[in-house]
């Protein structure tokens, strides 16, 4: 639809060829469609993506300074990391690449740019811009962060199968929409016409009466002598052909979805079995997606010789999930019983404030756990003792 729409409006020729008001909003929808399934699976991951914490170390801990700051709370000065990773995710999904640079230690998203791609030796990105700026210099490739989603751009791929499925949806809808019109046949008097205003009252009665007369909820057509109009029996559709046009409308976000690598129901609404879905959708979506992100960033902002040294920064998808605190108040407890984790270890889990005291950050394990070979011991004891 889209195609034929661009392909008439541009043709060769001194004008472009008229395009009809009909095929403006049929591509306008056929957009819409199209674009709320792409947006609602980029938002997905890119709300997935914010709630992660970028944690930071140095020499194998945890720190927070400056680097941290910067990826968790304000990577420029006009946008939270939220904005940011939403405005990154965006670019990447849609180009199938993304490029952000550094300037005055703060992160940008370029908007648009020129690669000039080498084997032995890193890439150049010229005419690199933000907004309405463009920088005069040239970057190299190891100044910069440089995402690239796949081999194949899914978007791609993408939009060429929904221009065979809109056609789908637009017969569907066209047909809906006939259906509830009115269709019928005017009987005219061939003496009519000779007359010399035939030519005007027709056309009055064919672009003005029948239009106010379709239109109204109640109306009366006009017709003069010799004329006689008669309506043809016209197929009524139920509710059920209005949630067929919606199947294929959900069928398009379910491809499109599935395009991601997000299970569909997330993305329509549906919501069964919505807790295995979004563990399919983190574990096939978002983790290899944050896997990416920080090797990229680690390979350009830290290097081979610092991440060595346990300098590096690790993406934590664990916050994604909203946690009720009663749901899991059995899982923390033996999270700290068996001294896998101190209290300020599932606090920060919880999204709970830290305790500063040294007993929240000490283990702690109950007196049910024991060395398997003091048991033994005191098994041996204990038979000895009996006898």
């Amino acid at each position: 639809m889209a195609f034929e729409f661009f392909k008439r409006l541009f043709s060769g020729g001194d004008k472009p060829e008229a395009v009809t008001a009909e095929e403006f909003f049929d591509l306008y929808s056929d957009t819409y469609i199209r674009e709320l399934a792409f947006h609602a699976c980029v938002s997905f991951i890119a709300n997935a993506v914010s709630k992660c914490e970028f944690k930071t170390y140095r020499e194998g801990q945890p720190v927070k300074g400056p680097e941290y700051y910067l990826w968790n709370v304000e990577p420029n000065q006009n946008q939270c990391s939220s904005a940011f990773f939403h405005s990154l995710l965006l670019r990447l999904y849609r180009d199938n690449e993304a490029l952000v640079v550094e300037h005055n230690s703060r992160l940008y998203v370029a908007d648009s740019y020129d690669r000039e791609e080498y084997t032995l030796y890193p890439d150049l990105f010229r005419q690199v811009t933000v907004g309405s700026f463009t920088f005069s210099r040239t970057f190299g490739g190891d100044e910069v962060m440089y995402f690239r989603l796949n081999d194949q751009d899914v978007n791609r791929i993408l939009r060429g199968l929904y221009t065979s499925y809109s056609k789908l949806i637009t017969y569907g809808m066209k047909a809906y929409q006939q259906s509830r019109g009115t269709k019928g046949t005017l009987e005219l008097d061939m003496t009519m016409r000779g007359t010399k205003d035939f030519n005007d009252r027709f056309n009055a009665i064919r672009n003005e009466d029948f239009r106010k007369f379709v239109e109204a909820d109640n109306g009366i057509l006009p017709l003069f002598k010799g004329m006689k109009f008669q309506e043809l029996a016209h197929k009524t559709y139920t509710s059920d052909t209005t949630r067929d046009i919606r199947a294929l409308i959900d069928d398009v976000t379910d491809f499109t979805a599935r395009g991601f690598g997000i299970p569909a129901q997330i993305v329509n609404g549906t919501v069964q079995d919505v807790d295995s879905a979004v563990e399919q959708a983190l574990t096939f979506c978002v983790d290899p997606l944050a896997d990416m992100l920080q090797e990229e960033i680690n390979r350009k902002r830290y290097g081979r010789d610092a991440y060595l040294k346990g300098n590096y920064i690790a993406i934590d998808t664990g916050a994604i999930k909203h946690v009720n605190v009663l749901d899991v108040a059995a899982d923390v407890d033996k999270l700290v019983s068996s001294g896998v984790m101190c209290v300020n270890d599932v606090r920060g889990i919880l999204g709970m404030p830290l305790i500063n005291e040294p007993w929240a950050w000490a283990h702690f394990m109950t007196k049910n756990y024991a060395d398997i070979e003091k048991l033994l011991e005191a098994m041996k004891g204990g038979e000895t003792k009996d006898e």
